[in-house]
């Protein structure tokens, strides 16, 4: 549809256009229209002196474009109110519906346009016809934003029970879309705030890696609220508004995230910190995942701070790992560090300062972490092996040891490492900022009294893990605290070999050159 302009809000009727269009063409091919219909058309192009004249010359009002569109339709569109009511006043159809099931009522709640809607109600325009989608007059306010329009339609009779998709309602919708006011409005007619979507169950996976087919699982979709919508995307002012109309600050899905999870894994503090305020459990697990496990993954201190102020447990393990997209960047729980403490956590994801905290709140810094994984296909055979890396201490994690991107035996992963390179979940900052903070992290674990030479399955220590990363910092301090730089893994390498090689598993890209000198300086030998 080409125009030479368009008026305010043009942006939203751009879908009215597209929904009053996109069935031309199979309008004409059925026969059942006229080809040219000049009021409608006049309707589309704007040209409203022409529309002024034809009604005047006893045009049809209700004539049909090939979609069924007609000319009402295309005032609301383009929020032309005074053309809209001379032609209701002759007799135009306020109900009238194209092959996609749009009125001009929808037309006038997605432009926003509380004028036009109050309008087409006053002229009988029934607030309760739906698009072929489901979606009504409110549900298309709620999306948009509009309360005037909402509040209209709710005085005309609007339902707030109906449903579109999977179950949605026009609450959901508005809290999904942050807005407010239309919540308000809408729980001022009665909108029952416990209502749920639908639920499914879906194949996902729990890893990112696309090459590791072990890691799927059959798991709960749907089953939301609008206070878990809210949850999701931090829609505060709404979640207040939810819970002072009776929502379950508890509530959870059938999948088993509690709102406070939701919110803490979605990243918004400030939900999670007002459901907890009004009562919420810190605790909640059945997901498998606590919010401190969540907040600790965003590496977000204040979260962290404000669960554990409101009791929640700094011991308390990960006891599944969580679902992911293929090749994300999600925020998400690797099946490796199932079994893993909050403390643990911390020290695998370098956050010094959340690991203060947990210490200060009772948290064990001893605890050890047994980490199992499959790492993925060995050979042609498809053969599998299940890897084991035993004790993994703090220092350790902190070191990069530990599930996810572990130091493993390097002569039986070579060909996973070269075919399917694991990727971060989230973008780390630059070398020197890496290795400051493991530094930090490092000293906090190992002045807990871990003992920095703890191997783990492979014969592999803290500073093995440090020196085949290269980061002479951490090397130094592991050495000065007693690391033995002669401690050779199960493949018989010592940190200087690792240093060396220039990785910590595959074949690395060369030395590390200044590590490979300051562990020569250190006393190690080949």
């Amino acid at each position: 549809m080409t125009r030479m302009t368009r008026p305010l809000g043009a942006r939203r009727r751009l879908a009215l256009g597209g929904a009053l269009l996109g069935w031309l063409t199979l309008g004409l091919a059925a026969g059942g229209f006229a080809a040219d219909q000049p009021l409608p058309d006049a309707a589309q192009r704007a040209d409203w002196s022409v529309v002024r004249t034809l009604i005047e010359d006893g045009a049809d009002v209700n004539a049909l474009q090939g979609d069924g569109a007609t000319a009402l339709h295309w005032a609301a569109y383009w929020d032309e109110l005074e053309v809209a009511t001379l032609l209701m006043r002759s007799g135009a159809d306020v109900n009238a519906a194209n092959d996609l099931g749009v009125t001009p009522l929808w037309a006038a709640a997605e432009n926003g346009s509380a004028p036009m809607a109050q309008r087409l109600l006053d002229a009988g325009a029934d607030p309760n016809v739906s698009l072929l989608s489901g979606e009504t007059p409110l549900m298309t306010a709620a999306r948009v934003g509009a309360a005037d329009v909402a509040r209209a339609l709710l005085e005309a009779g609007a339902e707030t029970s109906m449903t579109a998709g999977r179950g949605q309602t026009a609450l959901m919708w508005a809290v999904a879309q942050r807005h407010p006011m239309v919540v308000e409005a809408l729980l001022g007619h009665g909108t029952a705030v416990d209502a749920r979507t639908d639920v499914w169950t879906e194949v996902v996976k729990t890893t990112p890696e696309p090459w590791n087919p072990e890691y799927v699982a059959e798991l709960p979709q749907g089953g939301y609220t609008p206070l878990l919508f809210a949850a999701r995307v931090g829609d505060l002012a709404s979640a207040k508004l939810l819970v002072a109309a009776g929502a379950d600050v508890d509530d959870q899905p059938p999948y088993g995230t509690s709102a406070t999870v939701v919110a803490a894994h979605s990243g918004h503090r400030d939900v999670a910190v007002y459901l907890l305020e009004q009562g919420a459990d810190p605790n909640a697990a059945d997901a498998g995942y606590t919010a401190l496990h969540a907040a600790i993954l965003h590496k977000d201190a204040g979260l962290v701070r404000d669960l554990l102020d409101h009791g929640a447990d700094p011991n308390a393990p990960v006891q599944t790992s969580t679902p992911v997209r293929r090749d994300s960047v999600d925020f998400y729980l690797h099946p490796s560090w199932t079994g893993a403490t909050p403390f643990w956590l911390a020290a695998r994801f370098n956050a010094p300062d959340i690991m203060r905290l947990l210490l200060d709140h009772g948290a064990d810094p001893l605890a050890v972490h047994h980490p199992k994984y499959w790492p993925g296909s060995l050979s042609v055979r498809d053969e599998r092996v299940q890897v084991e890396e035993g004790s993994t201490t703090a220092v350790m994690a902190a070191a990069g040891l530990g599930g996810r991107n572990p130091l493993i035996s390097v002569d039986r992963m070579d060909r996973i490492a070269e075919s399917a390179p694991v990727r971060s979940t989230r973008r780390e900052p630059d070398r020197d900022v890496v290795e400051r903070t493991m530094l930090e992290a490092v000293t906090f674990a190992a002045e807990q009294g871990i003992d920095v030479n703890v191997a783990n399955a492979d014969g592999n220590t803290a500073l093995h893990a440090a020196a085949g990363a290269g980061y002479d910092g951490v090397v130094e301090y592991l050495v000065a605290q007693g690391a033995r730089a002669d401690l050779e893994n199960a493949e018989g390498r010592t940190p200087l070999a690792l240093a060396q090689r220039g990785a910590l598993r595959g074949r690395g890209d060369g030395p590390h050159e200044s590590t490979v000198e300051l562990l020569r300086r250190l006393g190690a030998s080949e």
